[in-house]
């Protein structure tokens, strides 16, 4: 039997804060607003994708981590699906912010606003030079919005919107072959369609 998990009640969360909750409990702080995800397998699949094709060719002074919290300031501990790291925190967590270089976040049905808009300011603001949004939750294809940090104005600019073939040069050369992705969910829902 599981016991129900029961958290203060806040109207305002702090890092400080998070102390007070079991130590294996993923979650995240957003403008003070604590969040307890529950990523489906289908979810975790694709992060699992996305980590290797970032990591293929990462060089060796940086590492790839999924669901690694970044220490923002007392109101925000964001964990982005995938980011890449300087290879010094090897082993620390939360991870300086100032020392992520990409973080990918995978839509889910309840993250939209959260991955789209208040962690693209967020990240941002703390100087995340690239911010990648993949969107699977669309019936046809995945796509993959990459944001671009304008330094001038801590704002990212949009890049595009790629369904095909994603193939970058920074932060390290990266290639995702989103209709491969695409292809291999088709083939996983036409199992679990089949399946009596």
């Amino acid at each position: 039997m599981t016991a129900a998990l029961s958290l203060p009640d806040r109207r305002e969360w702090t890092v400080d804060d998070l102390a007070e909750l079991p130590s294996d409990l993923p979650y995240e702080l957003i403008n003070g607003r604590l969040v307890v995800p529950s990523p489906t397998p289908a979810h975790q699949d694709l992060g699992g994708e996305i980590w290797l094709a970032v990591r293929a060719n990462c060089p060796p002074e940086f590492f790839v981590s999924m669901d690694q919290s970044l220490k923002v300031n007392q109101r925000n501990e964001p964990r982005p699906d995938v980011v890449g790291i300087r290879v010094e925190h090897y082993g620390r967590t939360p991870v300086p912010i100032e020392d992520a270089v990409l973080a990918v976040e995978i839509l889910s049905d309840h993250s939209h606003w959260r991955d789209t808009v208040e962690k693209s300011v967020l990240y941002a603001k703390a100087g995340i030079a690239t911010y990648w949004v993949i969107d699977q939750l669309g019936e046809d294809e995945i796509s993959l919005t990459e944001m671009i940090l304008d330094r001038e104005r801590m704002r990212y600019t949009l890049t595009g919107n790629e369904t095909g073939v994603f193939t970058v040069t920074e932060p390290w050369p990266i290639t995702i072959d989103l209709p491969a992705l695409t292809a291999r969910r088709t083939t996983i829902l036409n199992r679990v369609e089949a399946t009596p």
